[in-house]
């Protein structure tokens, strides 16, 4: 993917802080999971600790491009999703921005692994958020489009078109022998590379809080472990037993449990992706 990028995509500013992200998650997955091989159990990185390492590379890039004159606007000026103008700019959107970015970043690349837990789910959700954001870097990169849709204009965000068409082209070819059954897996090598490529991108066409109406199925696989974890820490607490609100987290095995079966929850949550991301869209002409 990374080679296709750099062969048929010009150099420059967005590209490097995207393929650096790449490159570095998936370094980290990539020991993660010779860890877990090596050592023949589920033991590699802490959770501690691989959330230090994308803290620490979302930080940078944010701080990055917050410095840097010809970017400095992704993260100063805090855009939303259906709304034209910023709505915080200056220090204070400048404070916010680089937290926004590195939540962005950290959890995209995070629940993109959360939901890497059925066969050819993960890649075929990617796959679907990866096509609206070929639009979506397209048109920020393009200046008469930008301003005809009222979205913010990205110098060079062109680009990340390609980068967006290399992750789709590879993601397809993964796809044909990741579904069921699988005959291949992504591992925390790509569902964290993936994941936190979504996020760069996301921020690098000034529309962080896109990815949260795109990335949707993402976002609430996220939330199911997020609220599972909390809640079952809570009542064990202050029962002395922990109890659940769902089945079992991430949300796509809740519904294993219920009797889905596995073909049938991948295609459903496909579908729901589909919807999330005509909405995510829909945002560049609801304004």
């Amino acid at each position: 993917m990374d080679f296709t990028a750099l062969l048929w995509a010009q150099w420059n500013v967005l590209m490097a802080v995207a393929l650096l992200s790449v490159v570095v998650l998936m370094g980290l997955g990539f020991y993660d999971d010779y860890a877990k091989i090596n050592q023949q159990n589920n033991e590699g990185f802490t959770s501690k600790l691989k959330l230090m390492v994308q803290s620490s590379l979302a930080i940078f890039i944010a701080v990055y491009l917050w410095r840097a004159p010809g970017t400095s606007k992704l993260i100063s000026e805090v855009m939303v999703p259906f709304v034209k103008h910023p709505i915080l700019t200056g220090a204070g959107g400048a404070a916010v921005g680089i937290l926004l970015a590195s939540i962005t970043i950290v959890g995209s690349s995070n629940a993109v692994n959360l939901t890497d837990g059925l066969d050819g789910l993960a890649i075929g959700c990617t796959l679907i958020v990866c096509f609206a954001f070929l639009v979506l870097t397209y048109m920020a990169g393009n200046a008469r489009m930008a301003e005809y849709l009222q979205i913010p204009y990205v110098h060079g965000a062109s680009e990340l078109t390609v980068f967006c068409a290399a992750m789709i082209g590879a993601g397809l070819g993964f796809l044909w022998f990741n579904c069921h059954p699988a005959q291949v897996f992504i591992g925390d090598t790509g569902s964290l590379a993936l994941g936190g490529a979504l996020g760069i991108i996301a921020v690098l066409i000034h529309q962080p809080l896109v990815l949260v109406i795109a990335g949707g199925v993402f976002v609430v696989e996220a939330l199911s472990v997020m609220l599972q974890t909390s809640y079952f820490k809570y009542t064990r607490k202050k029962y002395g037993a922990g109890r659940r609100i769902f089945l079992m987290a991430p949300l796509h095995h809740h519904f294993e449990k219920k009797g889905w079966h596995e073909s049938q929850v991948v295609m459903r949550f496909y579908i729901l992706g589909v919807v999330c991301a005509v909405a995510a869209l829909s945002t560049l002409k609801i304004r």
